[in-house]
């Protein structure tokens, strides 16, 4: 089992920075892709950006340029650095692990943190 909790959501202004931290338990997640989704009131979870075992990346069309993923396998901790936040980026941000491949599906993961709240006033 793998327990992630994610951290670092607020308030803040468009245009702003803000830095999630999601941080592993149970196991290590060296072996592990993770993900970042986001769910926004009333709409479907959405695909935010991926980094695989590997170290290979994905992102969102909607957030490429703007959105830096990393992990740090060493403090078992992924993060996403999020600059030139907008209000379409208000939502519910989550960690997930995926023993498989690095993907966009959020069915394909296995484990899932509790969210954290990320609000862009405009």
């Amino acid at each position: 089992q793998v327990q992630l909790v994610e951290l670092g959501g607020g308030l803040v202004q468009a245009g702003a920075s803000l830095r999630l931290s999601c941080a592993a338990s149970g196991r290590t997640i060296s072996s592990y892709s993770m993900a970042w989704f986001r769910q926004a009131p009333g709409k479907e979870r959405d695909f935010v950006a991926t980094i695989g075992w590997s170290g290979s990346i994905s992102y969102a069309n909607s957030v490429k340029g703007r959105f830096t993923i990393s992990r740090d396998n060493a403090k078992n901790t992924v993060y996403l650095q999020m600059n030139s936040l907008k209000p379409e980026d208000t939502a519910v941000y989550y960690c997930a692990a995926n023993r498989g491949r690095a993907t966009m599906e959020p069915g394909e993961y296995d484990y899932w943190g509790q969210g954290t709240q990320v609000t862009v006033s405009s």
